[in-house]
């Protein structure tokens, strides 16, 4: 009867345990204010540098798991290069951003772990879409937390033509079929909660 007794309190107590089972999550929030993103695109003559203004950007991390989820949304009427032909070429026949005006990045897996403080170097691979097409990719990225800010980098290649957008180039004028993507975020420490496993 005791021992009956003992293994039901037992029992409880370990469901009890494993029902209230919690795991630090981090939530980094990423702002328009605090947030570059940069493109490179070569050509035969010289090499083009812009950017993108970021809509919005939410990414949660599991910091037991290396679970991660969210997604960044860079606005892709932004898209600027400083010389009005060029941009408007680029706005109505390469990204068509009034028929698309989103480009964004939903992580699902990280390659590596994100510490609670410190540099990391990790690989982050997720769904990229751009021009209305999904594509997958990873993304390295290293991601520096310390006590009052975080900061994360990335940079990556979007083979533009293979994906099927229009190369910009002319009979005069050959631009690369890929251009280079530079995102730079910062913001306060990442609030750590609590979520059920």
């Amino acid at each position: 009867m005791a021992n009956s007794f003992l293994c039901q309190a037992a029992l409880t107590l370990l469901l009890a345990v494993g029902c209230s089972a919690q795991t630090p999550e981090a939530v980094f929030e990423f702002l328009p204010s605090q947030t570059t993103v940069t493109f490179t695109l070569g050509d035969v003559i010289h090499t083009v540098h812009g950017a993108f203004a970021l809509k919005r950007g939410k990414v949660t991390y599991d910091l037991s798991t290396g679970e991660i989820s969210g997604e960044i949304v860079v606005d892709a009427t932004s898209g600027h290069t400083g010389i009005g032909m060029r941009d408007r070429k680029m706005h109505k026949e390469v990204l068509e951003s009034a028929k698309y005006p989103d480009i964004s990045f939903r992580p699902d897996r990280v390659d590596g772990k994100v510490g609670v403080n410190g540099i990391s170097n990790v690989q982050v691979h997720g769904n990229f879409t751009i021009h209305g097409g999904d594509h997958e990719m990873t993304i390295p990225v290293q991601v520096n937390i310390a006590q009052d800010h975080w900061t994360a980098t990335g940079h990556f290649v979007v083979p533009y033509a293979k994906w099927g957008i229009k190369n910009p180039s002319t009979f005069v004028l050959r631009v690369s079929e890929s251009v280079a993507i530079d995102v730079r975020a910062s913001g306060q420490t990442p609030q750590t909660t609590n979520s059920p496993r």
